[in-house]
């Protein structure tokens, strides 16, 4: 169903431009899982493909029968498709839009810790990062370079936030996730912990030691504090990334990058 945007005050689009995130995670009327936004086509498709389910569409006209006119014909007919010309969306939304086309999606349940671990030899922790760009992009490098999950602590941010899902190209939907209360609880699922963390007496990063761990998690804070003493005294390890030219850290997303490449199971196989 398809209908121009008549005001951008409209009660119908309130999804697209006055409700928070917090607020898009709370929504109930839409099957008790809140709803998030997914921005742009291939990123929408992966979602779909996954099985998240869309509540609303929003695009520019010209893409009603261009990039989103297979999303559009995938959809149940009365799904509500809103349209409007390039300044009408920028002025409803408060940015532009990438790629013309944002669709409101209704949350999934989340898998268990056990489920992910029963299944996982390499898991990234997540620890108190709340930059949306790095959340996006550590998903990314974790999806390219083999690992089998994510979990995140409750201090770190939404991977479902909208701006995570656009820089994760839509990984965020494919590799499993979810929260955990502490990362000590891995312990009881069989795996080691790696804090990367720099210590004079860390392990290096491509150590044989933690390419034999059958199954590790990596724990991965944010660059400005780091990760806090009592996760790196919990830690079965302490890495580092070896630096050169007096530079003391990575950003953390090019940190997650490196580390899954050097101890994907997978490259080792």
């Amino acid at each position: 169903m398809i209908s121009e945007i008549s005001s951008i005050h409209q009660p119908e689009v309130q999804i697209f431009s006055d409700l928070t995130e917090a607020q898009l995670r709370q929504a109930k009327d839409t099957g008790g899982n809140g709803i998030f936004i997914a921005e742009s086509p291939k990123v929408i498709r992966v979602a779909m493909r996954v099985g998240y389910e869309p509540v609303s569409l929003l695009c520019e006209r010209r893409h009603i029968e261009g990039d989103a006119a297979d999303i559009i014909a995938a959809c149940s007919p009365d799904l509500q498709v809103f349209t409007g010309d390039r300044k009408t969306l920028a002025s409803l939304t408060g940015y532009t839009l990438t790629r013309g086309v944002l669709c409101a999606m209704r949350r999934k349940p989340l898998p268990p810790i056990e489920e992910i671990c029963s299944k996982a030899a390499r898991l990234i922790v997540i620890d108190g990062v709340t930059d949306t760009t790095n959340i996006g992009a550590i998903f990314r490098s974790a999806a390219a370079l083999g690992m089998d999950g994510i979990v995140l602590t409750s201090s770190s941010c939404d991977p479902l936030n909208r701006r995570s899902i656009r820089v994760s190209m839509g990984t965020v939907f494919q590799v499993p996730w979810t929260w955990i209360d502490n990362v000590a609880e891995l312990h009881r699922y069989g795996f080691k912990t790696a804090a990367l963390a720099l210590r004079h007496d860390s392990y290096s990063i491509d150590s044989p030691v933690l390419k034999a761990e059958p199954r590790l998690a990596l724990v991965m804070g944010t660059e400005g504090d780091g990760l806090s003493e009592d996760v790196i005294f919990g830690a079965d390890y302490v890495v580092k990334i070896p630096m050169h030219h007096e530079v003391d850290s990575l950003n953390v997303a090019a940190a997650t990058a490196l580390a899954c490449w050097e101890l994907s199971v997978r490259r080792h196989q």
